[in-house]
C-alpha cells in the first residue's frame, strides 16, 4: 500500500466552536523527470499574520510549488527515491526543467556553481526533518549524512538532497518565505 497523509483540519462553525473542517488525504504530487520522487502537500498560506476566519478554501490544491507565496509557508511531506544515474547525469538544462515542473526553475544551481544536479537555492528558511530512512545534505562546501531523527535548518542555502542510501526516505519540510541580505545576495553566481 503507497504511503498516504491523513490531514485533519480544525476551524470554527457558526457559534466560534472548534470543530473538524476536514478530514482525509492531501493531494500528492510526483514530478516526471523525478520518477518515485512524492510530495504531500499538507498546508500552505500567503501571508503574515495567518488570517483565520471560518471558511477559507483548501490552500494545497493546485498546482505544485517549490516555494510559498511572499509572507507564505508550506508544510509538506516528501518520498524521496534512491538516486538514480539519470539524476547523477542530468544536464544543466534538464535540471531546470525538472525545477521548472515545480514553477521555480530559477531556483536551479547546477551548472552555475552547484555541486549537484538537483543543487538550488530558494530565499526561505526551511525545517527539515528526515522523518524515516537515510539522505545527504550537500551544500557547496561539503556534505551531511543525515539519519531518522536529524533536523536541518536551511537558510537560504545552495543544497541539494541525495538518496544514496538504497532505500526510499521520508522527510518533512516546513518553508517559510524569507529575504536575502543584499550584500549576501551579490556574492551569489548569476
Amino acid at each position: 500500500m503507497a504511503f498516504q497523509v491523513r490531514r485533519v483540519v480544525t476551524g470554527h462553525d457558526k457559534n466560534g466552536k472548534a470543530i473538524v473542517v476536514s478530514d482525509g488525504p492531501v493531494p500528492v504530487h510526483g514530478n516526471p523527470l523525478r520518477p518515485g520522487q512524492r510530495s504531500h502537500e499538507v498546508w500552505k498560506t500567503g501571508a503574515m499574520p495567518i488570517p483565520i476566519g471560518r471558511e477559507e478554501p483548501d490552500p494545497v490544491t493546485g498546482k505544485r510549488q517549490l516555494h510559498p507565496a511572499p509572507q507564505g509557508t508550506m508544510f509538506r511531506i516528501s518520498e524521496v527515491p534512491p538516486e538514480s544515474d539519470a539524476i547523477r547525469n542530468m544536464t544543466p538544462e534538464q535540471a531546470r526543467e525538472a525545477f521548472r515542473a515545480s514553477g521555480a526553475e530559477h531556483a536551479s544551481t547546477w551548472g552555475r556553481g552547484g555541486r549537484h544536479p538537483l543543487m538550488h537555492r530558494t530565499e526561505t528558511v526551511d525545517y527539515a526533518v528526515v522523518l524515516e530512512g537515510e539522505i545527504t545534505l550537500i551544500l557547496d562546501e561539503g556534505d551531511v549524512n543525515l539519519k531518522a531523527g536529524d533536523v536541518v535548518i536551511q537558510r537560504g542555502t545552495s543544497h541539494a538532497w541525495s538518496n544514496r542510501s538504497g532505500k526510499p526516505v521520508k522527510m518533512l519540510y516546513v518553508l517559510i518565505d524569507g529575504k536575502f541580505d543584499p550584500a549576501l545576495a551579490a556574492q551569489f553566481p548569476k
